[in-house]
């Protein structure tokens, strides 16, 4: 199977090409937990599939480290463009992506001595923020969460939930360094009021317009970044006054910058980089 290894801040996946190769679908998650093992696999945060769209000019699917398949993936998203077009599958700068979480739309920004993709903008389309969109089985379904008191190892922390397409629980602290993300990821992760799970983030505000971030993701663990949920760190932010609507907000990760923006009409947009890591053979058996 012919791969290439990508990454998005240091959020890094297995990417294949299913304009060229055929998978069999009862064997992609047994595949994602195979290539994503470090010791054994390739190593990375799991699988992504590129192909065919009946509706869009590609579709993506994404699966996590466990062998889980995720809604979306907003770093996922601006590597699996920039491998689509610089394979010559689409030679557009607009590219649209089908996901499980639904249709976004992708502006590439190329390097014009090299025709290579150095940074792009999404679409990542508008926050879901009902109970029953994330969803959140806690509370009436046309509920909205924000600082919601929730107790956690008998401690009562202020959760605000976002979708976008998939759900994310977010958490501001006055320190990121000390934001409990091992030890209260993985509970809150898979608690019985997320009954398709919960991407975990950790933030502090710099100011209205920067911010620090750090995340349990769902199916895959601690990561270096998280494209949707930066983007729920930013709606997070804007809900609860700690920023306003309409302005860029600087996200730092672990593994570098996101520039992210809810603008007036309700929009989600991201920016940031694509890089290639490597491409290679992998032997299925």
């Amino acid at each position: 199977m012919n791969f290439t290894k990508m990454h998005g801040l240091g959020n890094s996946y297995i990417y294949v090409d299913l304009f060229e190769e055929s998978l069999k679908e009862q064997e992609l998650s047994s595949l994602a937990e195979a290539v994503a093992d470090k010791n054994r696999g390739i190593g990375s945060d799991g699988l992504i599939l590129i192909g065919p769209s009946e509706t869009e000019d590609i579709r993506m699917r994404v699966f996590n480290a466990d062998g889980s398949e995720a809604r979306n993936c907003g770093n996922g998203i601006r590597c699996a463009v920039k491998l689509a077009y610089e394979k010559g599958i689409i030679p557009n700068t607009e590219i649209t992506v089908e996901t499980l979480g639904g249709r976004v739309k992708a502006i590439l920004e190329i390097d014009s001595s090299s025709d290579e993709v150095e940074r792009v903008t999404v679409d990542m389309g508008k926050p879901r923020l009902q109970k029953q969109q994330l969803p959140l089985t806690n509370g009436e379904p046309e509920q909205q969460t924000i600082e919601e008191p929730i107790q956690v190892n008998g401690e009562t922390l202020r959760m605000t939930a976002v979708s976008m397409g998939n759900p994310h629980a977010v958490f501001f602290e006055k320190d990121i360094q000390y934001a409990p993300v091992s030890l209260i990821g993985p509970y809150l992760e898979k608690h019985e009021m997320f009954p398709e799970w919960a991407n975990i983030e950790f933030v502090e505000m710099v100011s209205e317009q920067e911010m620090h971030f750090r995340v349990w993701e769902r199916g895959s663990g601690m990561t270096q970044a998280c494209g949707t949920g930066a983007c729920a760190a930013v709606v997070a932010a804007v809900l609860t006054g700690r920023a306003s609507k309409g302005k860029e907000i600087i996200v730092h990760l672990l593994g570098g910058d996101l520039r992210v923006t809810w603008d007036m009409n309700g929009t989600v947009w991201m920016n940031g980089p694509a890089e290639t890591i490597c491409t290679g053979i992998y032997n299925r058996k």
